[in-house]
């Protein structure tokens, strides 16, 4: 690579990580700001919430990089031309692909790594991240009981607290248990904390009584109590029960997945989606990179037209984003619309690499040596 080369790809490889921070940093607030009552509700750690919501940063990034490269290389490209850089360039002999080499090369490892993110990154983390929530709402400790409100936790388990304290204490504690058909218990007590039992969450009351009433009989006992445990071992599903959402499945999994009795043809074709916008999306930092390069490197130098020209750039990606979300959707609806998908990501990669090799079009020459004299 020579010295102009590596001047032009340092620019566009230190741009790229600024830009794709700074966007993923306001991305990850804004998207973080939601767990936050979910984290106050249940009186967690603010570790807890930092570690839940940077497992999301990997599907963040795999969508902002190509995006945080194309504006890269129309702001050094644009640079390259207002400051006659470029015009000095290839007065010295370099060839418009040489120009463009830097830039392509940092398109082919934003597209290395959006492979890497997207076959293999996000599905992890995404996976790390269903888990991490997952353990936060079945520890016991975090059973999400709301105060002064009457709480299903389970078919036939009503809890109702007067007060909760954020390290779990429960004060003013009513649980009407119907979860046997041949009996039904209610407790009262002065106050209770969650636990984590042998089998489960487990609820420990102190002083209060138990009433329970056997069905088909009138007849109440009643039990005073110092302390009494109530497992709750049944509440929700169990982990293993936990359905997988698409976005943390292998890609293997999901091109592999076929119509069953548990899979039905909408959800298959959703799966299928997932997969294939896995193996196009990353395609799409070359395809953005080589627009605007199209627009930059083919329409002469006259620096009073790079607005036009860049605001076609940003008009045609704008488009691209468009199709390409319209193709997803559709893909997700039928599977026959799954080549949409490589069509949008592949068409920009193709035609740019087609506008950089040809020569100058006349026209194009011409009219931007008429706006230069004007």
């Amino acid at each position: 690579m020579s010295g102009i080369s590596w001047y032009i790809f340092r620019q566009l490889g230190w741009g790229t990580a600024v830009v794709a921070v700074v966007l993923t940093l306001i991305v990850w607030l804004t998207q973080s700001l939601q767990f936050l009552q979910f984290i106050i509700n249940k009186g967690l750690a603010l570790s807890d919430w930092l570690k839940l919501t940077t497992l999301l940063l990997p599907s963040f990034i795999v969508v902002i990089l190509p995006s945080a490269l194309f504006f890269v290389v129309l702001f050094v490209y644009n640079k390259l031309i207002v400051d006659r850089e470029l015009v000095v360039v290839q007065a010295a002999g370099m060839s418009r692909w040489g120009v463009a080499a830097p830039a392509l090369i940092a398109a082919g490892a934003a597209v290395v790594a959006g492979y890497a993110l997207s076959l293999f990154g996000v599905p992890a983390s995404y996976r790390g991240f269903r888990e991490e929530q997952w353990n936060l709402k079945a520890n016991a400790s975090q059973v999400l009981i709301r105060e002064g409100a009457f709480n299903t936790l389970a078919d036939g388990l009503t809890v109702y607290v007067r007060e909760r304290g954020r390290g779990g204490e429960l004060e003013g504690v009513i649980v009407h248990d119907a979860r046997e058909r041949d009996r039904t218990i209610t407790l009262t007590a002065a106050h209770g904390a969650l636990g984590q039992g042998d089998n489960g969450p487990r609820l420990v009351l102190e002083n209060g009584s138990r009433q329970e009433l056997p069905a088909g009989t009138g007849n109440i006992s009643v039990l005073y109590f110092d302390s009494y445990g109530l497992d709750l071992d049944d509440i929700g599903s169990t982990p293993a029960d936990r359905y997988a959402d698409n976005r943390e499945r292998s890609t293997l999994d999901l091109l592999s997945t076929r119509e069953s009795d548990t899979q039905t043809v909408q959800k298959v074709a959703r799966m299928h989606a997932e997969a294939h916008q896995r193996l196009s999306g990353p395609a799409t930092a070359l395809g953005y990179t080589l627009v605007a390069l199209m627009f930059l490197l083919t329409g002469g130098t006259d620096r009073r037209a790079q607005i036009e020209r860049i605001a076609g750039a940003v008009g045609v990606i704008i488009l691209l984003q468009a199709l390409a979300l319209g193709a997803m959707n559709l893909a997700a609806r039928a599977s026959a619309f799954v080549p949409l998908m490589y069509v949008v990501s592949l068409v920009p990669v193709a035609v740019g690499l087609y506008m950089i090799a040809a020569p100058d079009r006349p026209w194009i020459s011409s009219a931007a040596t008429r706006h230069s004299r004007a």
